[in-house]
């Protein structure tokens, strides 16, 4: 039971981590991209202040969560929810190494004005953006991997027990 509990909240907080990411990368990095640098900027460091415990807080509890299931299964599985966890843990290293010190950048632009290599600094920003987005993705796969698995074992080993009341053997 405490199993399906772990596993449960390391498929909520990735599922939730992932589709953020996502939402970021297929909606907001596109709408940056389409208004005028200025606009961009602050829009940009607002989001940050707002999404800075949030996001990592998924990053953390999809982190933990899936390390933990890691620690609770054996074989296949303990694989898949460990290679989740590391993922998830990429995700938030990509993020403080790659998009904060960026992002704290931006947000000087925002109250003076970008400099001349602006566009360059934002495309590798977007470049950590798509990488900690398929980290994430790829923790989420790993995870419904997992539980499909480990359904289907559950449901042989089900099969394999024999329900049928005990009939005395006549001997």
């Amino acid at each position: 039971m405490r199993i399906r509990l772990v596993q449960g909240l390391a498929l909520l907080s990735t599922g939730a981590l992932a589709g953020a990411f996502g939402y970021g990368a297929a909606n907001l990095v596109p709408t940056f991209n389409a208004v005028p640098l200025d606009m961009r900027l602050t829009f940009h460091a607002q989001l940050r202040q707002m999404n800075g415990i949030t996001m990592q807080g998924a990053m953390g509890m999809s982190a933990l969560s899936a390390l933990t299931l890691a620690a609770m299964t054996r074989g296949t599985s303990r694989w898949l929810a460990g290679g989740a966890g590391l993922l998830a843990v990429a995700s938030f290293l990509i993020t403080r190494l790659g998009n904060v010190p960026i992002n704290g950048r931006i947000k000087q632009w925002a109250a003076t004005s970008a400099p001349a290599d602006h566009a360059e600094i934002l495309a590798r920003w977007e470049a950590f953006n798509y990488a900690r987005t398929a980290a994430a993705f790829a923790a989420f796969g790993l995870l419904i991997l997992l539980s499909v698995r480990f359904s289907a074992y559950e449901r042989r080993a089900l099969a394999d027990v024999d329900t049928s009341p005990a009939v005395p053997s006549r001997g």
